[in-house]
């Protein structure tokens, strides 16, 4: 699809949420580090887990909203709640308050809402592009949220110590912009009519009814062996920005990256940490499609379980060493073992889906992610008790463990073929 011929909404949203979220990025990974050093690594992971729940609740229920109230006035309301929830943050940092809590607070409002934000957006993007076009299109927004994880990180290492406050007013002014652009020239892609269907049913019904989609799961022991193993590996990828943030910025301590004679590049911990992500978006947006197309030459069961070993290697790796090239090496085999699946994930699901189910299917398989992200936050827990080293080993044979589940499911699908 030609971006000719893309529907004026989406070039609007390109353009907007492609500025928010280098905004974003700039941020929101080192928001770990923050609480860290504010409440200490066991209540920063209890924080966390809970932050993380809020945005769950909220998740449950943003399909529903978009649908009831409509994909623009969400989207609005969405954006208008962002920037109210970035006056807060940027209060709870600012020459006249510095408030952790308050911190945390505006923190999980942000999370609410951007829950509460995407399921519109995707849900436009369905509306307005036809079917056969829609991986394109997803394909162009994914591509530029990981050109945000190269940027936004990149500033943020440098910025965010120093010049926080200036940032989140900043994103204050962009979000309120944002908000300002959607309500003013964006055009509604649902009709009264269709939205009518939704009024009899309220929120809490909306979460009861995706609550009990998800017993799909319970009765498809194959599709069960699959969440099983997206939660187990989910906890080396979903340490992106928690534990990997944390270990970083401790262990690297102006280290010199290179030395080109007199003149050398010398990082703290945070900027290694704002490296390292850059690096992890660069490898995505460069050789996303052409990883994806290589791995398809390879059988599914060769694909997963080689992946869940590499994040195995990648996140071990990791944990056992303090040198910054070493860092770099580690993301570099852990960006590979991400970028191995990427492609075939959806493919696969769709697979054991029976035709009549296919979005339930889809839909519960997400619980890999939501799961996995609830979850994650532990790792700063154990940490605090057994030490880094122990704690990436963990990661380490969780991912092992999901290699081992994901084993036994081709098992019990190739067996499943052989009878029919």
């Amino acid at each position: 699809m030609k971006w000719r011929d893309w529907d004026r909404n989406l070039k609007i949203r390109l353009f907007g949420e492609g500025t928010m979220n280098i905004l974003f990025w700039s941020f929101f990974p080192f928001m770990t580090i923050f609480f860290e050093r504010s409440f200490g690594k066991d209540s920063a992971g209890f924080l966390l887990v809970l932050s993380q729940l809020f945005s769950v609740i909220a998740s449950l229920i943003g399909g529903y909203c978009a649908d009831r109230f409509g994909r623009k006035k969400m989207m609005v309301y969405a954006a208008l709640g962002e920037s109210g929830s970035f006056v807060l943050f940027a209060l709870a940092n600012s020459p006249w308050l510095d408030s952790p809590i308050l911190t945390f607070i505006a923190f999980s409002l942000l999370g609410v809402f951007g829950a509460l934000y995407w399921p519109a957006s995707h849900a436009m993007v369905a509306d307005v592009v036809p079917e056969k076009h829609r991986a394109d299109v997803f394909a162009v927004f994914y591509t530029s949220i990981n050109i945000a994880v190269v940027i936004g990180p990149i500033i943020g290492s440098v910025v965010f110590y120093s010049y926080r406050f200036q940032v989140l007013t900043a994103a204050v002014i962009a979000t309120a912009l944002l908000a300002g652009v959607l309500h003013y020239f964006l055009e509604e892609t649902t009709t009264v009519k269709e939205r009518v269907k939704e009024k009899d049913q309220g929120a809490l019904e909306a979460i009861w009814s995706e609550l009990r989609g998800y017993r799909v799961i319970a009765k498809d022991k194959t599709f069960l062996l699959f969440i099983i193993a997206g939660v187990l590996v989910a906890q080396t990828f979903m340490q992106l920005d928690l534990l990997i943030a944390v270990y970083t910025s401790e262990t690297v301590q102006n280290q010199t990256l290179f030395s080109l004679g007199d003149w050398s590049l010398t990082l703290t911990g945070e900027q290694a940490f704002g490296l390292i992500l850059a690096e992890n978006g660069l490898l995505v947006a460069l050789f996303t499609v052409a990883v994806t197309k290589w791995m398809n030459r390879f059988k599914e069961k060769r694909v997963f379980i080689t992946s869940s070993i590499l994040y195995a290697i990648g996140i071990t790796v990791y944990g056992l060493t303090g040198e910054l090239w070493l860092f770099i090496l580690a993301m570099a085999i852990f960006t590979f073992a991400e970028l191995m699946v990427v492609g075939i994930q959806e493919s696969f699901i769709s697979k054991i889906a029976p035709d009549n189910m296919r979005g339930q299917y889809f839909s519960a398989a997400s619980l890999r992610f939501t799961f996995g992200r609830l979850l994650a936050p532990v790792s700063l827990i154990i940490s605090n008790y057994t030490g880094y080293g122990y704690t990436f080993a963990i990661l380490g044979v969780l991912a092992v463990a999901s290699a081992i589940v994901y084993a036994i499911m081709f098992k019990r699908v190739e067996r499943m073929e052989a009878l029919s």
